[in-house]
């Protein structure tokens, strides 16, 4: 499905978010900021289900050693692949394939292993934060953006409205894909966002756990530690 709707993933975020989607991303980049300080240039990050690599672009304005994107799609890191070449970060930022459950990488090699609307896509999402667990150094940070359920009007009507149809309905105008957009709000309110998914983090042992809401709830930025 991600390989099929490509080519029109990014504008279709940008499109369906109005744009606010951008300043979710700068969160995490000022979250990995205020948490590393002087140690920016030496950090290794990781960034799981990178997609077309925009959470992976936006980290990179920091200026860290390196940064991993690593997606199942490959035709969605391909597309990441040209945008980190036009922008002449290739150096810097480098795509490689594989699963959430079986990351292709040593354990605790990262500084930062952070995911971006992805981790409700998890096969196993259980065994998908273990494994970003074990690539993770001991002290490091992981940060995870996601949509969650807002709680409180006039925001949780009208974000249910949005979602239930502007979403799937100009999703498949634009994707030609009669599913995608079908899948997205279905797996967002499956998802247990808030309170619940802070426990599951405390499941797997990360530590130091935070919840950021952003934008009346419509997304959430939750912080833990190895």
């Amino acid at each position: 499905m991600f390989d099929e709707i490509s080519p029109r993933y990014d504008f279709l975020n940008h499109f369906l978010s109005f744009g606010i989607d951008y300043s979710w991303r700068l969160r995490v980049v000022k979250e990995i900021r205020k948490r590393f300080g002087q140690q920016l240039s030496s950090l290794q990050i990781l960034d799981i289900a990178t997609g077309t690599g925009d959470l992976a672009i936006s980290v990179a304005k920091l200026r860290p050693a390196h940064i991993y994107g690593v997606d199942i799609s490959r035709s969605m890191m391909e597309v990441g692949m040209k945008k980190v070449q036009s922008k002449g970060l290739s150096a810097m930022i480098s795509f490689r394939e594989g699963e959430a459950e079986r990351i292709p990488f040593d354990d605790v090699t990262f500084d930062v292993v952070m995911v971006a609307f992805g981790v409700r896509n998890f096969e196993e999402l259980k065994g998908g934060l273990q494994e970003m667990k074990r690539v993770l150094k001991p002290r490091g940070l992981m940060l995870i953006l996601e949509f969650s359920h807002p709680g409180s009007f006039p925001v949780k009507p009208l974000y249910s409205f949005y979602s239930k149809v502007f979403i799937p309905l100009f999703g498949k105008l634009i994707s030609r894909h009669s599913q995608a957009y079908t899948y997205l709000p279905e797996t967002v309110a499956a998802f247990p966002s808030g309170d619940a998914f802070l426990d599951i983090l405390r499941e797997t042992g990360l530590q130091k756990l935070r919840q950021i809401r952003l934008s009346g709830g419509i997304a959430t930025l939750y912080c833990a530690e190895k």
